[in-house]
């Protein structure tokens, strides 16, 4: 029996709120900041003006209609698009973004492989990455990969996308994967872009608890690495890659990823030079080595997404059962995450999603159990949250995102 993560646990996830008043009301003036919400209730996208200097919420007036249980939203670099991942109807649709903060003319693509999960962008704005678990156990009795139409093995797909535009351009056939993805992130490379993929099972269905490490070349080809793939704790939901730069010191790329059923998280350093701890074997052309970093780091119940603050000095992490969200510091040089003081605030019910805005200061969590939105100020300081005001969205809200 496939035991694979619910669309609500495979969200990418990324961005914020602040010690604020929230105002249930509405607003048809150009904002100064913009949170979309997806609804899986609702089939829908709403909107929500954010006012950078008091931290006030107010709804926009029109939300707008997506495809069937929308899981995951992200943003182009200019912010004039927003991408909706339709776990339901398998389909992604794009939205121009309004200067009031409302979208319009959406645009839906069908998606090649069954039950995508997740998606996210590299930092360029070239790429979009789609995950799709396909249909495992297999019902036929052939292997993976099939011939082409490959529909029912787990893959990921690449779409090459442009600043502002709407279009997306199938980068290549899907690439067949060897494991059920849940999650993806992509982070810059020495030599191009680093794609990494947290799987919680393999092609029959048996678990296979790991993270892949994958070089992704101009043209969007994907390929595994040759040391990949990492072992992880159990049942992996999400993955995150944070480059730290400390001042006066040497910095990392570092692989975070959730585990649901241990309650953890695993700390991985990426080898992208030659280091005290990286050797030649580690760096390679086609290889850039996860070395694990201690071991698994607790959280609340069943962790299901994460993001970092903008200058990736800290780390927060929603736990779906324990309706929290747990802080921590990144050690700059290490990856080490050291829980913060207090460790974890609370939510609303069965949060599935977190984002953080671009300046730092406010931190959203979507609560699919109780239809609202948990907003936290956020220390620029020590990464501590404050108590969360919550405003009501539509029902089971997902994924999330923030500009």
């Amino acid at each position: 029996m496939s035991k694979k993560i619910p669309g609500l646990f495979a969200l990418l996830a990324f961005l914020g709120l602040s010690l604020f008043l929230i105002n249930c009301g509405t607003s048809s003036s150009r904002p100064a900041g913009v949170l979309y919400v997806l609804s899986q209730g609702a089939n829908n996208v709403g909107s929500y003006a954010i006012n950078l200097d008091n931290g006030k919420l107010s709804q926009i007036n029109t939300n707008a209609a997506s495809d069937t249980t929308p899981s995951s939203i992200l943003l182009d670099p200019s912010g004039k698009v927003a991408f909706v991942l339709n776990t339901g109807s398998n389909s992604i649709t794009a939205y121009t973004t309004n200067s009031d903060g409302s979208l319009s003319s959406p645009t839906s693509t069908a998606l090649p492989v069954q039950h995508s999960v997740a998606m996210a962008r590299d930092a360029a704005g070239a790429f979009l990455f789609v995950v799709s678990q396909g249909s495992i156990p297999l019902p036929g009795v052939a292997p993976c990969p099939h011939p082409e139409p490959n529909t029912e093995c787990p893959a990921l797909s690449v779409f090459a996308i442009q600043s502002g535009s709407t279009s997306l351009t199938a980068a290549g056939d899907p690439i067949a994967l060897n494991r059920v993805p849940t999650s993806v992130f992509p982070a810059a490379g020495p030599n191009g872009t680093l794609l990494y993929i947290a799987s919680n099972q393999d092609l029959s269905g048996i678990s296979d608890n790991t993270v892949s490490a994958f070089n992704v070349d101009g043209s969007g080809l994907a390929t595994e690495q040759t040391n990949s793939p990492y072992t992880t704790a159990s049942n992996p939901s999400s993955v995150l890659a944070v480059k730290t730069t400390p001042v006066g010191g040497t910095g990392g790329l570092f692989v975070y990823v959730t585990n649901v059923t241990t309650n953890n998280v695993n700390v991985y350093q990426a080898c992208t030079e030659l280091n005290a701890t990286c050797t030649a074997q580690d760096v390679t052309a086609n290889n850039n080595t996860l070395l694990a970093v201690g071991s698994p780091v607790s959280v609340g119940l069943d962790p299901v997404a994460m993001t970092a603050d903008p200058t990736n000095n800290f780390l927060y992490v929603v736990n779906h059962g324990s309706s929290t969200v747990s802080g921590f510091r990144i050690n700059p040089t290490t990856g080490v995450l050291s829980a913060l003081n207090p460790a974890a605030a609370s939510t609303g019910a069965s949060p599935v999603a977190v984002t953080m805005h671009s300046s730092g200061k406010f931190l959203f969590v979507s609560n699919n159990a109780s239809s609202n939105v948990s907003g936290f100020n956020v220390s620029t300081t020590n990464g501590a949250l404050s108590t969360a005001i919550n405003v009501t969205s539509s029902a089971q809200p997902a994924g999330l995102v923030a500009k």
